[in-house]
């Protein structure tokens, strides 16, 4: 006999324990992820992404964007719901894995990336 693992029998009647719920995976919501993939177009067009990856697990969502496909990310954006009360649930990390922004809103976090497509316009 098998070492029963999860299972009782009882007579004729086996019975099967039920596997345990998986813990739910942090998203981005629509507003979050329109906002993030509005950045991504705009930094494709200016020719300084070409590729990306979302991640999702029980902790954290990140979203990866790249110059080329067979790198490290140029930046990620992470949402950590249980650093809301804290430093904030958002962070900004770059190419060498720093942390260069934390915040509580996602537009102020993305700041640093939108900075970058300004452009100076002379008069």
């Amino acid at each position: 006999m098998g070492s029963g693992v999860g299972r009782a029998s009882f007579g004729d009647t086996n019975v099967v324990a039920f596997p345990k719920g998986t813990a739910a995976q942090v998203t981005f919501d629509r507003q979050e992820l329109q906002r993030i993939l509005d950045l991504y177009g705009r930094m494709v067009a200016a020719g300084q992404w070409r590729d990306y990856a979302m991640n999702f697990d029980e902790d954290a969502a990140s979203f990866s964007a790249y110059r080329r496909a067979s790198e490290r990310p140029q930046a990620r954006i992470e949402k950590r719901p249980a650093l809301r009360g804290r430093q904030g649930m958002w962070i900004l990390f770059g190419e060498a894995g720093q942390v260069l922004r934390r915040g509580h809103e996602l537009a102020g976090v993305l700041f640093p990336l939108e900075r970058q497509l300004l452009k100076v316009v002379e008069g």
